[in-house]
């Protein structure tokens, strides 16, 4: 099912204003590996019926945070839970103004860093071992549905996972998907334009036989229950046959501004037309691109970053369109919460 937006054709913003009177709770925390020497920086938003005062939190030059209060007690009762997945070189702020609203409306939202792939982490060797992504969202689902003292009580079969560019893939992996490493390489030779080629070679070039067996392999966890990918990049590694059969319903949001390297209908259209037509849903934002799934910017922000890095201005930048990012991530969340709240909410509502 496809539905393409342009412009305000939205009916529910109202219901995303959040409330400050009704804080939410904040926690971070490592998640230590005895086996892998692979350590998670691991940061958890949750209903609370706190009355402390808030701190905003991720809020930097560079990107505009979110009010919670740390460490606060959790919300009684019991709450759906959703994993963050980042993009490559992303990390776990990327999608605060997502984790922080959808834990106003009862969520338990668990977001990490991936070692290897992430801002301050480019450890080579951790960035190579891909298959590895699906398995850090693993440890966070059994971190935080065994700790209900600290976040809350986790509702039985409504976990859902949601992944952002290169996180889109780690979440269709933990979903059910499949990646075929053969496959992609033929992909990339008929399409070498697209930026998950570049990414793919640039932290897996050696793509020894050890790693293509990884990669192929089943990395589903029976928990999850639904799946949201965001403007999802090599998507068109995934095997035919595992997304035809993909076991839980799926949204498929893409940035519809016109681009080179990660075009929708290349990646994220391409992807929707191979899911189950009865479970899954593709929406395509017209003015909305591939970075507008990060923070809101700040002013000044975008000279901050070119300063910095050339190029990297970009960030802030989102299709060709007077709606700011704000109003962008809002539609994005009402669609998002209304998905999630039909898939694992089959017979009842928040």
């Amino acid at each position: 099912m496809k539905i393409a937006f342009s412009g305000l054709l939205l009916t529910c913003l109202t219901t995303i204003a959040l409330a400050d009177e009704n804080p939410v709770g904040f926690q971070s925390s490592t998640l230590a590996d005895s086996h892998n020497d692979r350590p998670l920086e691991m940061v958890v938003w949750y209903p609370s019926a706190t009355t402390a005062a808030t701190q905003l939190i991720g809020d930097d030059v560079v990107f505009v945070g979110a009010s919670a209060v740390r460490n606060a007690p959790p919300a009684a009762g019991k709450h759906p839970l959703l994993v963050l997945s980042h993009g490559y070189r992303g990390n776990w702020n990327n999608q605060t103004w997502l984790a922080s609203a959808l834990a106003h409306r009862g969520y338990i939202v668990a977001a990490i860093n991936h070692p290897g792939t992430t801002t301050l982490d480019r450890n080579p060797q951790a960035a190579a071992q891909l298959w590895q992504r699906p398995v850090d969202m693993r440890r966070v689902i059994d971190r935080v549905t065994t700790q209900p003292e600290k976040f809350g009580v986790v509702a039985n079969g409504r976990i859902a996972v949601v992944g952002h560019s290169l996180g889109g893939l780690t979440a269709l992996e933990i979903a059910g998907a499949r990646f075929d490493p053969d496959r992609f390489a033929n992909e990339c030779k008929a399409h070498p334009q697209l930026s998950g080629c570049t990414v793919y070679a640039t932290i897996n070039p050696a793509n020894s036989s050890k790693s293509k067996a990884a990669l192929a392999a089943d990395w589903r966890d029976k928990r999850v229950a639904a799946v949201v990918t965001l403007d999802l990049g090599l998507s068109r590694g995934l095997t035919d046959e595992s997304l035809a059969a993909l076991p839980v319903p799926a949204l498929v949001i893409a940035a519809g501004a016109p681009s080179h390297e990660l075009p929708a209908a290349l990646e994220s259209a391409n992807l929707a037309k191979r899911l189950p037509a009865a479970s899954s849903r593709y929406v395509e934002i017209s003015d909305a691109s591939h970075f507008s799934f990060l923070s809101v910017c700040k002013p000044g922000a975008k000279v901050l970053l070119e300063e910095d890095v050339p190029g990297d201005g970009i960030i802030c930048e989102d299709g060709d369109s007077t709606r700011p990012r704000e109003a962008i991530q809002q539609q994005v969340t009402a669609l998002i919460a209304e998905f999630l709240q039909s898939s694992l909410y089959k017979e009842g509502s928040l």
